[in-house]
């Protein structure tokens, strides 16, 4: 049965048509710089298309529990990015498609692309509830924390990211204050985690 989203059929991918989910998982993280990356806090979402003089890469990381979602248009290149956390998924969705929607109303062929990357079977199935199903992976924490999509080439892969844009800790404290918890998945954290909730608390 297709999944159709405002009367358009989405197709759902489990990896890029170019770059199968096993070599995804087998690939050595890159380091992507400032240059040309519009970097996608928590709870944000970034949309742009090939067209972007400025913009080349979408990117964001330290998905454990959280899900990176990227949307793209194939017929002319547009991609939204979003990191969710699940703190409000139901209204995020409808943002995803209208801001897909603004870049492509004049598009006449093409597809939907889904592409799906984060969380793991977490002890309190945080991850499970964001994804309405339960991941079979033994290994308990994620094993991709962080992905980024060429906008012009369509390429998905591992990214880490030294420049998180402005004001990094300005952005931080506003995931922090939205919740009581550090972090969903203590454990599970990525090495540079510690460090960037010091930062963080240090502004404040």
């Amino acid at each position: 049965m297709p999944l159709l989203v405002e009367g358009r059929q989405v197709r759902l991918l489990q990896s890029s048509p170019t770059l199968p989910a096993r070599l995804l998982r087998g690939q050595s993280v890159q380091q992507v710089g400032p240059q040309g990356l519009l970097y996608v806090q928590q709870r944000e979402l970034a949309v742009t298309s090939p067209k972007n003089g400025s913009i080349s890469i979408l990117g964001s990381d330290d998905a454990t529990t959280c899900h990176i979602v990227v949307l793209r248009q194939t017929g002319n290149g547009a991609t939204c990015l979003t990191h969710c956390d699940g703190t409000d998924t139901k209204a995020e969705f409808p943002l995803i498609m209208n801001s897909i929607k603004s870049f492509s109303d004049h598009v006449q062929c093409g597809r939907l692309d889904v592409y799906l990357v984060g969380g793991f079977s977490d002890n309190r199935q945080l991850s499970q509830k964001l994804t309405h199903q339960i991941l079979k992976n033994e290994n308990h924490f994620p094993i991709i924390y962080g992905i980024a999509v060429n906008i012009k080439t369509a390429e998905i892969y591992r990214a880490s990211f030294q420049d998180r844009g402005p004001e990094e800790q300005l952005w931080a404290a506003r995931t922090l204050a939205g919740g009581p918890n550090l972090s969903t998945s203590p454990l599970a954290e990525p090495p540079h985690f510690v460090e960037h909730i010091r930062s963080t608390l240090m502004f404040f």
